[in-house]
């Protein structure tokens, strides 16, 4: 795990924790969370991007960086605990959620739309591999991280288990000419598992995934002429492919657009200075770039379709102030089809950090305030004005026998997010007893399920 395993993404939390990644990256991405290619098999060594693989595993990338209690206490609000509200006894194997009395969530187009999406899981650590200088075949970059190929029986199983939306992350800039014409045989392979799921009646998301650098797409105004040349150009070639894809098929503009590399990559305590504004305005541009493209298409659905923008690095803090502005869709041919894109794994000690908590316990209120007060404020700045949020990346970490609090975790994660008219994506990349990240809640290989417990919650609390 020797160059970034740990940190892991500096994940979006509120109350104390640092904001806005998740699972899967590259040296422009992130820190490494190991898969091992079978459920039960142990992690030996973890593969870097110096060099092909050892053992039986691989691994992917994410943060450089690792947050600490202390970098951003004074930056983020006070965890709020309200009043539950009376409870309904839950099914057999339900984790008891109370909730707070409930929302007005606005009566349009766009809440309904991704009320529909219910349930979300990630294909990650696949499409979204970067940067394997091991690899003499690029097709190989699907299986690199995350030990499998994809095929239409796992994705049939995911739906079938009651998931209706999946994200299909992809990384382009490696399958990529110098005019950044994406390679046809990586386009078809990506339209291939789109397809799949799309077929078979399930909302899609794919997106620009770990294409965050220098080269490609870096939010700096000293990079913002390139960065915008290669985003327009890949989403003209996403856009005429995947016209005709009705509104099932979501666009989002990117991942966690970040300055990789500075100290500021995943926090800027100052939101004020120059840094933070050129940050914040910088991503806007290239979100704004990519609507405008995306819309002068001109084909099949682009004029409608729904596109998912986040702030910088995707996290709620970031997203929650007046820097972070929603694209122009002016040119649309419908009202409201900007989605908020937010990544929170929250609270970051036990969702994300390795060494932080293994304990979430609602009864006890033990990690519910940092929940209760992220949501509530999306809540408040979007959604109250009938502007649709999607939480693309969530997730909790496995940790030695913390199964039981995982599942309490997903129970309350997702019944809160629903409660205040938020979607949710869960974060899966395939590791299961692995010594890095591990998210894992199906074995791609073998199609069982590792955590059904925690999947239970999940699809219960999205209906």
């Amino acid at each position: 795990m020797k160059k970034k395993i740990v940190g892991f993404v500096l994940a979006a939390f509120v109350s104390g924790m640092l904001g806005g990644c998740k699972g899967a990256a590259d040296p422009a991405g992130g820190t490494p969370s190991v898969a091992a290619t079978e459920a039960e098999q142990p992690t030996t060594e973890a593969v870097t991007n110096d060099g092909p693989p050892t053992g039986n595993v691989t691994t992917n990338q994410e943060a450089d960086v690792t947050p600490t209690e202390t970098t951003v206490a004074e930056e983020t609000p006070t965890p709020t605990e309200e009043a539950p509200a009376e409870t309904t006894a839950a099914p057999e194997g339900i984790v008891e959620v109370p909730l707070p009395a409930a929302v007005s969530i606005p009566d349009n187009d766009a809440m309904a739309f991704v009320h529909d999406m219910k349930a979300g899981w990630n294909l990650g650590n696949t499409f979204d591999a970067t940067n394997c200088t091991w690899l003499s075949d690029p097709m190989e970059y699907e299986s690199a991280w995350c030990g499998a190929k994809t095929t239409q029986a796992l994705i049939k199983e995911i739906h079938n288990a009651g998931f209706n939306t999946i994200r299909i992350p992809v990384s382009w800039h490696n399958h990529v000419d110098g005019s950044y014409n994406i390679d046809s045989k990586w386009m078809d392979r990506v339209q291939e598992v789109v397809d799949w799921a799309y077929d078979d009646g399930m909302y899609v998301i794919i997106n620009i995934h770990h294409d965050n650098e220098d080269a490609f797409e870096y939010p700096s105004y000293d990079k913002m002429d390139q960065s915008k040349k290669y985003v327009t150009k890949i989403w003209e070639q996403i856009a005429d492919r995947f016209a005709d894809y009705d509104e099932h098929l979501i666009y989002e503009s990117m991942n966690e657009p970040r300055q990789v590399g500075t100290d500021h990559e995943w926090w800027i305590n100052d939101k004020n200075s120059a840094t933070a504004k050129e940050c914040f305005d910088c991503v806007n541009q290239l979100n704004q770039a990519i609507v405008d493209t995306i819309r002068a298409n001109g084909k099949g659905y682009n004029g409608s379709r729904y596109i998912m923008v986040p702030g910088y690095c995707a996290n709620p803090e970031f997203e929650l102030i007046d820097d972070f502005v929603l694209p122009d869709d002016s040119k649309a041919t419908a009202e409201n089809r900007i989605i908020v894109s937010v990544h929170a794994y929250t609270p970051y000690s036990f969702a994300l950090d390795m060494s932080g908590t293994s304990e979430f316990d609602i009864a006890a209120r033990k990690g519910t305030g940092d929940i209760n007060s992220f949501m509530k404020r999306l809540y408040e700045k979007f959604v109250v004005k009938g502007i649709p949020v999607v939480i693309g990346e969530y997730g909790a970490l496995e940790k030695s026998g913390n199964d039981d609090a995982r599942k309490q975790f997903a129970a309350y994660y997702v019944a809160m997010a629903r409660h205040y008219g938020l979607t949710t994506v869960w974060w899966d990349n395939n590791a299961h007893n692995a010594s890095g990240e591990c998210f894992q809640l199906i074995n791609r290989s073998s199609l069982t399920w590792t955590y059904p417990e925690i999947r239970d919650q999940i699809i219960y609390y999205c209906e």
